[in-house]
């Protein structure tokens, strides 16, 4: 700052009270802000007479003053700002009162370098306060003259000075209600679900970018539309009614969960299931309602999605068990070669497969041969029995049900055929399928499409279909109980399984499968099956097949006494008809057998040896000491009989 020549004479001599009032006024009366301070600063230094004026804010944590306007010798000076310690304003700030210094204020403040800069010789200052008494800053005036105490002129200085106090306090709450506004709108702005004002009559006055986004809409075409067309009519209702209930709420408890949500709807028609809360305010005697709707689509396709896999999780561990429990297919026999070679080549293909066959043939488990053969073995085959479930359910256990659909539907369902896309899907007992439900199937197996019950749209799905009955669908055809159109297009393969008694030797091969199994499970060790035994299974007419054979044989271990299978107490007694008198034996075996036929038996018996010891032939447990053979006696008679394991 310059410093011009001081005169001695005293700035206020002659000051006129009223005209420097009327001049303070008039020169900051139309400003505000940073405008105000400028004009009051150059106005006091004018109406006072004074070298300089300045205007500061207080930071009371760093104890500075921070220049808003600072004028001096005719200039401004900028980006003023200044430790209190040492200096008449620490006075000012300390004690909250005017404080004047009329005369020699370099002897009161030697080591006050700005002092001694300026050439003051005098300096008055008054605090700035909040209406709550808070020091927000400062007011000065210094000259190189001396300022004599005149109680006319603390008047104006103070009047002016809570003028500026207020002007400040304003600009502060100003700042302030800025940030809270910028804060809020980047609140909403950063905010993932759909934010948005409506008036009193529901229509839109304000959203956030999310609800442009989530509605797929601009802000501008969504103000002023009411907002019930942007949600089902029944919710439109129900919203109405809603803000109803709040009104009628106390101050302060006007907000609350919409139950159920909404189904809101974009412009293009597209709809989507929404979270929302809804809440009531008044401004300026108008009531307002503010929604917050957040899209829980993607959230429910993933809570379908879980689910889907873990009933999809649950009928793969049935499959397991199942596989565990019934094993390979197991059989030599001519009748059954040729199902295995029917299974080998339409395995390869997505040919729907009708299997038949009696009850208890192994229908199930040549439906999991074709699939674990076919191309979409990593995907899951689902199973379901068309005659174990009731009527009333097999049509939403076969293609869903969307939530109250029905009594009872209270969660959306996938229905099996959802659940066996890209895989395949085993229909057992198809047969027993009731006549409405038959021309559905037939859809989608023309088709590839199904509605889930209470849905309005239809859905694609590739999966396989393999069926199996024990029913004869021809005759059931003809009689009307079964749909010929869906006869011909499940019959596109028909798979046959010859009953039990028409497999000769396979009879006698499972037996000794299921008995070594069976022993295996229960901790006992068993003889092989004797040529009586052989003789005794093979007479028996076996209505159930191999279901009936597995549990006769488990029968017989549980009753096995000695080491030896008890068929006695556990297969069903042959037609006297059938037996001849020496122990029950069939009378195919009384007569002579011709060679071709012995060296058939001895084969088989054979064959039996090698299955219970595993194909070892030699040894403690081998297949030869079963036979109570020399192994190189057995290993000479398998080279005879051609007999070779399996690769």
């Amino acid at each position: 700052m310059t410093s011009p020549p001081s005169s001695r004479s005293t700035p206020l001599q002659d000051l006129e009270t009223d005209t420097a009032l009327r001049a303070i006024l008039e020169g900051t009366a139309t400003e505000t802000g940073q405008q105000f301070f400028a004009a009051l600063v150059q106005n006091l230094t004018k109406a006072l007479r004074t070298h300089g004026a300045w205007v500061t804010e207080y930071f009371p944590e760093k104890r500075r003053l921070r220049a808003l306007a600072f004028w001096m010798d005719d200039q401004w000076v900028t980006n003023y700002e200044v430790d209190i310690a040492g200096t008449p304003c620490e006075r000012v700030i300390d004690t909250a009162k005017l404080v004047h210094f009329p005369d020699r204020i370099l002897e009161i403040y030697p080591h006050e370098e700005e002092l001694k800069a300026a050439g003051a010789v005098s300096y008055m200052g008054v605090p700035l306060q909040g209406t709550d008494g808070q020091i927000l800053g400062h007011m000065a005036v210094i000259d190189r003259r001396p300022i004599p105490e005149e109680s006319r002129v603390h008047a104006i200085f103070q009047i002016f000075a809570a003028r500026a106090a207020a002007e400040l306090q304003r600009m502060r709450a100003e700042a302030e209600a800025r940030e809270r506004e910028e804060k809020v709108g980047r609140l909403l702005s950063s905010a993932m679900d759909a934010i948005i004002e409506l008036d009193d009559q529901l229509h839109i006055t304000r959203t956030n970018p999310a609800t442009e986004k989530i509605f797929q809409c601009c802000a501008e075409k969504m103000i002023g539309q009411d907002f019930r067309s942007f949600i089902r009519s029944d919710d439109a209702d129900r919203l109405l009614a809603l803000t109803d209930e709040l009104d009628e709420r106390p101050e302060g408890q006007r907000s609350m969960w919409i139950p159920g949500g909404l189904t809101a709807r974009c412009l293009g028609g597209q709809s989507f299931p929404a979270e929302a809360t809804l809440s009531r305010f008044e401004l300026h005697r108008q009531k307002f309602t503010t929604l917050i709707l957040r899209n829980i689509q993607d959230r429910i396709k993933a809570e379908e999605k879980i689910h889907s896999l873990t009933t999809e999780t649950e009928l793969l561990r049935e499959e397991l068990r199942s596989r565990s429990q019934y094993g390979a297919l197991l059989g030599e026999s001519p009748a059954f070669r040729l199902v295995l070679q029917d299974i080998s080549q339409v395995a390869k293909t997505d040919a729907t497969v009708l299997i038949t066959g009696e009850t208890g043939t192994g229908k199930e488990l040549v439906a999991r041969a074709v699939h674990a053969a076919s191309a979409r073995h990593e995907r899951p085959l689902i199973t379901v029995n068309c005659a174990a479930i009731p009527t009333t359910l097999i049509e939403s256990e076969l293609f869903g049900h969307e939530a109250g659909a029905f009594t009872g539907a209270t969660k959306k369902r996938e229905g099996r055929f959802a659940l066996a896309d890209k895989g395949t899907l085993f229909l057992d007992e198809i047969g027993d399928l009731a006549i409405d439900l038959q021309v559905k199937l037939l859809r989608v197996l023309q088709e590839g499409e199904f509605d889930p019950i209470g849905s309005s749209s239809t859905r694609k799905v590739n999966a396989r279909v393999l069926a199996a009955t024990n029913r004869d669908l021809p005759k059931f055809v003809r009689e009307g109980k079964f749909r010929e159109d869906l006869f011909y297009r499940l019959n596109v393969f028909p798979l046959r399984l010859p009953p039990l008694r028409e497999r000769g030797e396979d009879v006698v091969r499972l037996a000794s499968v299921f008995a070594q199994r069976f022993a295996a499970k229960m901790g006992r060790t068993l003889a092989s099956l004797t040529a009586s035994d052989a003789r005794r299974l093979q007479a028996y007419h076996w209505p159930g097949n191999v279901r009936e054979l597995q549990n006769v044989i488990e029968r017989a271990v549980i009753t096995a006494e000695a080491g030896k299978l008890n068929l006695d107490r556990a297969l069903p007694e042959v037609p006297q008809s059938d037996v001849s008198n020496n122990d029950r034996v069939p009378s195919k075996f009384d007569r002579i057998l011709s060679a071709k036929e012995l060296e058939e038996l001895e084969r088989a018996n054979i064959l039996r040896a090698l299955d219970a010891a595993n194909w070892k032939v030699s040894g403690e447990k081998g297949a030869a000491a079963l036979l109570e053979l020399n192994a190189s006696t057995l290993s000479s008679r398998m080279k005879v009989l051609k007999i070779q394991k399996a690769r």
